[in-house]
């Protein structure tokens, strides 16, 4: 089973990324944690002590992105960043908030797995993509946001690829969460659907037991990247991991 010495978790200040980087953590790993809300990282360092080094810095930066690549030397990525999305139907959307995710999670993905092939990484890395559920139901609510997430699924498979052309050894992985009312993000996407069927949200979240929690999430992220077996997709819910075949 392998080991990470230094991980970078991006999206690392709150919600799922702070999970992610209290499990490496807590799993022995040193995290650099990038997020955007410097405040906020100081928060987790004071919380997750010396295992975790805060960068205040916006993670589609394609110079940051090789900067942290080459001055920590990470065997594990996982790229969690992400925007909440605009919450209304297509037609009342603009193309700014339609392609707001495309703008921040899909493009993240995309600089920090091309660094990954370009540097390389070192045989053995992994690089864990959080994708989404929607990327498979979608979520019509949500902008450009299901489709979004489903090109950080393609990304994913052409880097696994590439990867493998090369003879790079680098894991490529993605992981798709189901919504859940246990995040900023996802809170926001409860409220927008509970209003569109006109529901409370107490009623709508009843629908999505068992509930996600960010632990469950940081602690996928541990057993993904540590099994070497492991599939190339997983989604995740409430009741565990179920790998996509």
């Amino acid at each position: 089973m392998p080991t990470f010495q230094t991980a970078v978790v991006t999206g690392a200040s709150r919600g799922f990324g702070r999970a992610i980087a209290a499990a490496l953590v807590a799993a022995g790993t040193s995290v650099v944690g990038i997020a955007r809300d410097e405040r906020e990282l100081r928060v987790v360092r004071d919380e997750l002590g010396e295992g975790f080094t805060p960068v205040a810095a916006d993670a589609t930066d394609e110079a940051l992105v090789q900067r942290v690549i080459r001055e920590h030397r990470p065997s594990l990525l996982v790229l969690n960043a992400g925007v909440a999305p605009h919450m209304a139907p297509v037609h009342e959307q603009t193309w700014d908030t339609f392609s707001r995710n495309w703008q921040v999670d899909t493009r993240h993905v995309f600089e920090w797995t091309r660094a990954a092939l370009r540097e390389p990484l070192a045989p053995g890395s992994v690089v864990v993509a959080m994708s989404s559920g929607a990327a498979i139901g979608g979520s019509p609510l949500s902008g450009g946001y299901a489709s979004a997430k489903a090109a950080i699924r393609y990304i994913r498979g052409y880097a696994a690829d590439e990867s493998m052309r090369a003879g790079l050894d680098i894991r490529f992985v993605a992981l798709l969460p189901q919504l859940t009312p246990a995040t900023g993000l996802g809170s926001v996407g409860v409220a927008g659907y509970a209003a569109h069927q006109g529901v409370d949200q107490d009623t709508f979240v009843e629908g999505l037991q068992p509930i996600l929690t960010p632990d469950q999430v940081g602690k996928a992220v541990v057993t993904i990247a540590t099994d070497p077996g492991s599939a190339a997709e997983y989604r995740l819910g409430g009741a565990g991991l179920s790998p996509i075949s």
